[in-house]
């Protein structure tokens, strides 16, 4: 998918600007872009207690089948991919990497094949390892794309707090659990939730629609 196509989604354009990929690697089903999505974003450590809570909102985010966007790196990022697979909603994975020689997993192939699995890439085929700027331009370009993001746990002074920064510049909708770790995250305007406030309401994002 080329800049300039129709399909082109025009949130990367309005969100990155000059930085816009000027092309897009699809593996999966392109249609699965026009759905409302919730990017998915957590620092590598993570407190118990919000791991857990993640888990519960990802077994949530499948009963309500929220299309869920993400590099899915972290652990917690992982365990919450595993999880989210298991549903029948779409999940939209973006590697930090091109999509060439990219391995299709065992949990990977299933999902691909029903259509409900899509991957996307910003990265030229010759990009096959990723590194700390990939992965920081994966970010941003997930983030372009969602309509909504979520961010369980941001270290202090992280790159994943710095990153929230940016989103929020973005005027982009980000939330959180309320918890005394994320104390900084709200501070800066992430919306805080508790998790007996329901995905549906504290999201926004009922049925797959936008609030």
């Amino acid at each position: 998918m080329r800049q300039g196509d129709a399909a082109y989604p025009p949130a990367l354009s309005q969100y990155l600007g000059k930085d816009a990929p000027s092309s897009i690697a699809i593996l999966g089903d392109p249609q699965t872009l026009n759905a409302t999505k919730l990017a998915l974003f957590c620092s590598v450590k993570c407190p118990a207690r919000l791991i857990l809570q993640t888990h519960d909102l990802a077994h949530e985010l499948v009963q309500a089948r929220v299309t869920v966007i993400g590099g899915f790196h972290s652990p917690v990022e992982k365990e919450c991919l595993r999880i989210l697979l298991r549903g029948s909603q779409p999940v939209i994975i973006c590697p930090a990497r091109s999509l060439g020689k990219l391995r299709i997993s065992k949990e990977w192939k299933r999902p691909l094949d029903e259509g409900r699995l899509l991957f996307l890439s910003p990265f030229p085929d010759n990009r096959h390892r990723s590194d700390v700027q990939m992965s920081l331009y994966r970010n941003r370009f997930v983030a372009a794309l969602a309509n909504r993001v979520f961010i369980p746990y941001a270290g202090p002074l992280s790159k994943t707090e710095q990153f929230c920064r940016e989103i929020l510049a973005w005027r982009k909708p980000v939330h959180t659990f309320r918890y005394a770790a994320n104390e900084s995250l709200i501070t800066l305007g992430a919306r805080p939730l508790t998790p007996d406030e329901g995905t549906q309401i504290a999201l926004g994002v009922p049925n797959g629609s936008e609030d």
